[in-house]
């Protein structure tokens, strides 16, 4: 009987046969991993004492095979150069988003090689590749291009992130990824292009990822002061998160194993037999953007303190909202059908706005009004030319603390005893800083 055929892995940048390759003066190997999707991509990067960096990869595009072809492919890379994992100086992994069980793969055998061998874990956002892709093959003329990676998240859905390039090669998010129906992505281009993200005049806009043919109307789209081009369907693949990882990490800019996680952005695929019996059916759509904000006024008031009441421990009050706003304050509403729905308030300092507090009402949670608000926030900073939103949460809060994440945010120090526990108790404080200007 003759054996079963086995699909060929395709390898890009070698010519002929797989070859044993002694690679010397190398100071720094890096493993890098990127299964996000149906393609199953691996690559050895290394860096010599010189600077120079060689990159080495092996590919196979097919849903299910992950696990079973990550670890042999890797070693038929370290084989090739002549290595042993003990050579690795680090591991990278895309983190998504991308498929459930595609980013638990690449985290669990990056996690696993990292303890084993006692190095740290790199992880990459595995839309930043595809826009580090595109910078790879793009033309001098979009080199200062804002990239907009939109990959198809099935279901009607897309993941979007967005990134300026830095001078010195890496990337500014000006959007973290995030999950968004498809047909809101020409809503959401229009509003974020209203937005001065530091864009230079007649700044041009590439849309790239295999998720851009499922926006509708992007052909005959204009957007305020900038230009809009339509970019290769690229997916993202282990060289980009490589090239990525290894700036990073010399930076320090890397996990300890058990740190390491992936990145859903959507936290749900499906209803729960309860809701099912509510009369919910099909599978839950991404947050809309029909979410009107507007300033906040006296009379809302009390319906905002209500909610506050409703979703916080310790909880503002009306007296606080009121003085807030005699005291200049900027405080909004986000309201649909005429009722109010969530509420912010950000005090406005010389040099950056603080986000004081932001809540949405629990049966308007996962709707998109607290990314309504997030946004209304950054643009009315922008309009004073303010550049970074600062802000504290509890470390208790995992839930707002991953929704500030999602959006930009990321922690530059820690507060201690900030905030009442309770029993006389005192709970510390993250701050978080998100700069809205490449550069800030």
């Amino acid at each position: 009987m003759n054996p079963p055929l086995r699909p060929r892995l395709r390898r890009r940048g070698a010519a002929g046969p797989a070859r044993r390759i002694k690679i010397s003066a190398m100071t720094l190997h890096l493993l890098a991993f990127e299964t996000s999707g149906s393609l199953c991509s691996v690559a050895l990067v290394s860096r010599r004492a010189d600077g120079r960096v060689l990159v080495s990869r092996l590919e196979h595009d097919a849903t299910g095979e992950h696990a079973e072809r990550m670890l042999p492919m890797a070693d038929e890379l370290l084989a090739e150069r002549g290595l042993g994992r003990v050579a690795l100086s680090a591991v990278a992994f895309g983190q998504g988003p991308g498929g459930f069980t595609g980013l638990r793969v690449a985290c669990g055998v990056a996690q696993g090689i990292a303890f084993a061998l006692q190095i740290p874990v790199v992880p990459v956002a595995s839309l930043m590749a595809v826009a580090e892709r595109d910078r790879e093959i793009a033309s001098a003329g979009a080199a200062q291009s804002v990239r907009v990676a939109i990959q198809d998240a099935r279901m009607g859905e897309v993941y979007l992130a967005a990134y300026a390039p830095e001078d010195e090669g890496g990337w500014v998010s000006l959007q973290a990824p995030m999950l968004l129906a498809a047909a809101d992505v020409p809503l959401w281009l229009g509003q974020a292009a209203a937005m001065p993200h530091g864009l230079p005049p007649g700044g041009q806009w590439r849309l790239i990822g295999d998720g851009v043919h499922l926006c509708p109307g992007l052909e005959s789209l204009v957007l305020p002061a900038a230009g809009l081009v339509l970019g290769p369907p690229l997916r993202p693949d282990a060289v980009a998160v490589g090239r990525l990882a290894l700036p990073l990490f010399q930076a320090g800019r890397h996990v300890p194993p058990e740190q390491a996680a992936p990145l859903y952005v959507r936290d749900k695929v499906a209803f729960t037999t309860r809701e099912r019996e509510q009369g919910m059916g099909g599978n839950p759509k991404a947050p809309g953007l029909g979410v009107a904000v507007r300033p906040m006024e006296p009379a809302d008031v009390d319906a905002v303190a209500a909610i506050e009441a409703s979703v916080q421990q310790f909880p503002w009050t009306s007296g606080n909202f009121s003085d807030g706003l005699k005291a200049g304050y900027g405080g909004w509403v986000a309201h649909r059908h005429g009722r109010v729905i969530g509420f912010s308030m950000t005090m406005y300092a010389p040099d950056l706005a603080h986000l004081l507090v932001i809540a949405v009402a629990p049966d308007a949670q996962g709707e998109g009004v607290g990314t309504a608000l997030i946004r209304h926030c950054e643009q009315e900073a922008l309009a004073r030319e303010l550049p970074a939103v600062l802000l504290e949460v509890r470390p208790s809060n995992v839930r707002a603390l991953a929704f500030y994440q999602r959006h930009g945010f990321e922690q530059i120090a820690v507060r201690k005893d900030y905030y009442p526990a309770g029993r006389g108790a005192r709970e510390d404080a993250r701050v978080m800083r998100k700069l809205l200007r490449p550069g800030a």
